[in-house]
């Protein structure tokens, strides 16, 4: 604790020592004027010292050599002291010789990516790019262009991401994500990955064995439920050795945010134990929570009582040894259920509070805003200027006032356009464009931030580009423009067809409304067989947010984009996205009319609108598997690398499996509704999980009409959980061509 406050002391007399220079001004560097003085002869000028710049850039420029590294040489990194106004960048200079100066390195690469965009007219997204039609020589920028943050927060990842983006994602995948991040405008990512660690170590001084502990603990895909305190010990038990690695994994997450001037806002301790706490530690009160849609909940220690602030004290403690010091730290009392029992709810705030700043001196408490937290209740217990509530339903429902729902607290405005991880096209855009502006601009607002949160990333570039300007522009953006002009440049080149299919698209999945959703509908081709199915997912929508014409207009479009264009990374995603949506919307048609065929007894239509079904599952299984992005070869492998042996490894692969199937065993599954909550339509998962039940589904129905008897009743769990405890190995690479197997699902569409 010394030392790091001595270092605190260090940089902040640091900081005052530079507000005195100028570090990016000509002046500030040149010699000073000479003093005339008697000495015989005037000798050449004292040297000056050299003025510090405000910070290093290196790392951004470490970021640019792997992202642009036949450009990146252009690129003249300045680094600038932050202004009280917060965040800032500006662009000049002639073509090839590109100056970017910015008030940290994750700005440096903010302005970078403005460059990309709005000079030089390429996208890097996420995902998808058209890097490749940059020119040799980069195009010289008109004047200086100066772009502010509007919030000093720019917050990004659910508590879900790592489950459902990818637990078992590598070094090298997160550093690109961040970089990403960085060019975006993002300042403030949530890790929790080797979130574990600190309870694992703290708890053995509990009065817990280090392999009870691993019991307890999850397997990594489910982890972030563990940490919102809802479950415990699925998946498990884990490894020491994959402890050890995940802590390791995640310490180089935060370095590499710290590296940028991006904050890493690690998981907080409030209270989550094992059973049994408050009998092996005289003292503690403990509070069971129940369940959680079929799991047994963790305990809730009472933070008001003896033990709370030294099992907190001990558990920072091994965090910041780890992952060194935060700024920023997310945890949620009483999430989706929680039980306060006969504990004073403000009490108990305060006294996470105060553990928390014993740690960590004016650190911010991160909340997350859902459903009905934070309570009034809770944010009367703390200090509302050291929290931050990232809402997660600010474009879902309307007539909002978050500024007096929250008493003041200051909060970032949060949509989660993504459920699961599903492959959905689209997001409330148009709620956002004319939400955002009009809550940062009215009186006595407390809006301070944006929080970028789909459950799942990695889908939807559109969407995370328009949120993230959000915070760059200095009044609200015009929507239709906007998507003209990501026409223009996710191509790589303006082209008439290009801006046609994105007017459809804008016009159609992207211009959802609030009220109810936040996401669009999920694939019923992904459901649980039905006739009567509307949706894969328990919360998802049950029927079509927008015209499904649009998506197939889009995707005619795309099929007549000019033959460069369609050579880059961000079309080929593109048109296997909108042809696997066009595709998907199909299978809402087509269910209802095969309904009537079967309830008319057409033994003859059923058969032949089952054969449509049935060819329409199995051309999505071979376009989704014509982009690496849609595959599941890679999720499964990368979960199989991080085992130490067989049975870990199998373990581990069943953890990255059930969370896209069964997600828990039969009760949380069934009764609990958790089934399929993760569905996404990828190549395997279509395939060998949802037209096989399609398949035995309408084989019994098939049946049925036959005989004249009822359906054959199928264990559609029992397949599952079959499937989600296998080993069979899928492609990790990409076959087939994208845009014939699109244009042979236009052809499909148009028959």
């Amino acid at each position: 604790m010394a030392s790091r406050l001595i270092l605190r002391c260090r940089h902040a007399l640091a900081v005052v020592a530079l507000a005195t220079l100028t570090a990016v001004s000509p002046a500030a560097t040149a010699p000073a004027p000479a003093v005339t003085t008697a000495a015989p002869a005037p000798g050449p000028p004292a040297p000056q010292p050299a003025v510090p710049p405000a910070f290093d850039p290196a790392p951004a420029r470490a970021s640019l050599e792997r992202l642009l590294p036949s450009v990146a040489g252009q690129f003249h990194l300045v680094a600038v002291d932050k202004p009280a106004s917060g965040d800032y960048f500006s662009l000049s200079g002639t073509a090839g010789a590109i100056r970017v100066r910015g008030t940290s390195p994750a700005t440096l690469l903010t302005g970078v990516g403005w460059y990309l965009e709005r000079i030089a007219g390429v996208d890097i997204g996420w995902p998808g790019d058209s890097l490749g039609r940059l020119p040799s020589t980069l195009p010289e920028v008109t004047g200086t262009v100066t772009r502010r943050a509007t919030v000093p927060h720019r917050y990004a990842l659910n508590d879900t991401d790592e489950g459902y983006s990818g637990a078992y994602r590598d070094f090298a995948t997160y550093r690109h994500e961040i970089d990403l991040m960085a060019l975006h405008g993002v300042n403030e990512v949530f890790v929790p990955t080797g979130g574990e660690y600190p309870y694992y170590r703290a708890l053995q001084r509990f009065g817990y064995s280090a392999a009870e502990l691993r019991e307890w603990i999850p397997g990594p895909a489910h982890q972030g439920w563990w940490l919102l305190q809802n479950m415990s010990g699925f998946g498990g038990p884990v490894s020491a050795q994959l402890i050890e690695a995940r802590a390791t994994l995640g310490s180089r997450i935060a370095g590499h945010l710290r590296a940028l001037g991006m904050t890493p806002v690690l998981p907080g301790f409030f209270g989550t134990v094992p059973p049994d706490f408050a009998a092996r530690n005289p003292g503690a009160v403990t509070v069971p929570q129940g369940t959680w849609v079929g799991f047994a909940r963790p305990d809730w220690l009472d933070p008001t009582g003896p033990v709370f602030a030294r099992l907190a004290a001990t558990y920072y403690h091994f965090q910041e040894r780890r992952f060194g010091a935060g700024d920023m730290f997310k945890m949620d009392l009483l999430h989706e259920g929680g039980t306060p029992g006969a504990v004073d709810v403000a009490g108990a705030a305060g006294a996470v509070q105060r553990a928390l700043e014993a740690a960590h001196p004016g650190a911010t408490w991160v909340m997350l805003g859902w459903q009905r937290n934070p309570s009034a209740a809770l944010l009367s217990g703390v200090d509302r200027r050291r929290v931050l509530v990232v809402d997660g339903l600010s474009d879902r429902y309307d007539g909002l006032d978050r500024a007096t729902q929250w008493g003041g607290t200051p909060y970032a405005f949060g949509a989660i356009g993504n459920f699961g991880g599903h492959t959905s096209l689209g997001a409330n855009t148009g709620v956002w464009v004319d939400r955002f502006h009009a809550w940062l601009t009215a009186p006595g607002s407390a809006l301070s931030g944006i929080a970028y949160l789909p459950e799942g990333t990695g889908g939807n570039p559109a969407a995370f580009d328009l949120f993230t300007e959000l915070a760059w522009q200095p009044g609200p953006i015009d929507h239709r423009t906007w998507f003209a002009e990501y026409a223009a440049r996710r191509y790589g080149g303006a082209d008439p067809h290009a801006a046609a299919a994105w007017e459809q698209l804008r016009i159609g999945p992207y211009s959802t409304r609030s009220g109810t959703w936040s996401e669009p509908q999920d694939s019923v081709f992904a459901a649980r067989p039905s006739l009567t199915a509307a949706r894969a997912a328990r919360w998802s929508p049950t029927a079509m947010r927008y015209d499904a014409a649009t998506v197939e207009r889009a995707l005619a479009e795309l099929l007549r984009v000019a033959p460069g264009q369609r050579a880059t990374d961000a079309y080929r995603f593109d048109v296997v996205d909108v042809a696997r949506q066009a595709l998907t919307n199909r299978g809402r048609v087509l269910l209802p009319r095969i309904r009537t065929a079967y309830e008319a007894e057409d033994l003859a239509g059923f058969r032949e609108l089952v054969a449509d079904w049935n060819a329409h599952l199995e051309l999505l299984g071979r376009l989704v598997a014509a982009d690496r992005r849609f595959l599941l070869g890679p999720w499964l492998a990368d979960a199989r690398a991080w085992g130490a042996d067989r049975a870990e490894r199998d373990r581990l692969e069943y953890d990255a499996r059930s969370i896209l199937t069964t997600w828990g065993g039969r009760g949380p599954s069934e009764a609990g509704g958790l089934h399929d909550y993760a569905n996404r339509e990828w190549a395997g998962l279509v395939r060998d999980v949802y037209a096989p039940r399609w398949a035995a589904y309408f084989a019994s129905l098939d049946s049925a009409l036959v005989r004249g008897t009822e359906p054959v009743a199928i264990d559609w769990f029992a397949r599952d959980d079959a499937w989600a405890h296998g080993n069979e190995r899928y492609a990790t690479r990409p076959t087939g061509d994208p845009v014939a197997l699109a244009g042979e699902v236009l052809a499909a569409l148009t028959r």
